[in-house]
């Protein structure tokens, strides 16, 4: 069966969304262009959000020493060979890539367009890091090609933001968003699921507050205690105190979280692949994405169930 959104998962699947896009296969490659953090460099605060460690999510053929040229044409490389035919979007992926001068970020960001077989660029970039210059280049560049914005939300619970250190409240993240809307640029959300004193609850009520913002994409994922954080060490001496997902526990959040997301909204991704070097907890046996993916289209069809059907009014 189609779904409403022009599928056949009981999910709105970002590979339909981009087939649908592009008529075809798009594969984003990320790029390291040495972009920092306020989080880090002290204007906000240092050494980072409490669960980062951007070693654990930044491809290996990703590198500041590199041109961004030099990065996409090692990410080609590195995808050619699964697919014969396919177009690219450049993913500015480490740190906050909207932290530096206009003049720079249209350098970079114009840079990357001008390669073969890229068709538009992805920022990922936290809230408080937007000014109106850098927006301005964005919907400038949005008005030729395609642009969307990554914002790391993360939580929409202001004591959890605070307590993990983030440096922002979720009325920081939610004016992000209408600002980037409003001029043209297309926006999609991180958020972290299994955050420290959060219950299934708070998981519905972000599922809630994330139907209310005008976005195109959302990316989830578990939390996992990594190597290098403020968490990992606390995970250390206190193993105890954390509540982290099984896989049956996450399915469950899952199921749960998406019959109440509304159905228009592009899902990328409901877990992450950390390194095992850097991954502490919670360890799902080399569990991959795409299985664990399977393991919950299989849950949702079980039940009979897809995307916002539990929304009696979907949110527009």
């Amino acid at each position: 069966m189609d779904f409403p959104w022009g599928g056949t998962l009981p999910y709105n699947d970002y590979s339909g969304f981009s087939r649908r896009r592009w008529g075809g296969r798009v594969q984003k490659i990320s790029v390291d262009a040495g972009f920092s953090c306020p989080n880090r460099d002290g204007r906000i605060g240092t050494g980072g959000c409490a669960w980062c460690n951007v070693a654990a999510f930044v491809p290996g053929y990703c590198s500041p020493a590199l041109s961004i040229a030099q990065q996409v044409r090692a990410g080609i490389e590195f995808f050619a060979w699964k697919y014969a035919q396919q177009r690219y979007l450049v993913y500015f992926q480490a740190f906050s890539a909207t932290y530096a001068a206009a003049a720079q970020l249209r350098e970079l960001y114009e840079t990357a367009l001008s390669l073969d077989g890229v068709v538009g660029i992805v920022v990922g970039t936290r809230p408080d890091t937007l000014d109106d210059a850098g927006i301005d280049v964005l919907a400038d560049i949005a008005k030729r090609t395609s642009v969307c914005v990554e914002l790391g939300v993360e939580s929409t619970k202001d004591a959890t933001l605070a307590a993990m250190g983030r440096g922002h409240d979720f009325s920081s993240a939610r004016s992000a968003v209408y600002r980037l809307q409003a001029a043209g640029i297309e926006v999609g959300v991180h958020l972290i699921l299994g955050l420290p004193g959060e219950s299934p609850a708070d998981f519905l009520d972000h599922a809630h507050r994330i139907n209310q913002l005008p976005i195109t994409t959302l990316k989830i994922h578990h939390l996992q205690i990594l190597e290098g954080t403020r968490l990992g060490r606390e995970y250390r001496d206190n193993p105890e105190l954390f509540r982290l997902f099984d896989v049956a526990g996450y399915l469950e959040v899952l199921r749960v979280f998406l019959t109440n997301l509304r159905p228009d909204i592009v899902v990328e991704r409901f877990c992450n692949e950390s390194p095992d070097a850097l991954l502490l907890a919670p360890r799902w046996g080399g569990l991959k994405n795409f299985a664990f993916t399977h393991l919950l289209v299989a849950e949702l069809t079980k039940a009979g169930q897809s995307q916002g059907c539990a929304l009696s009014q979907p949110a527009v």
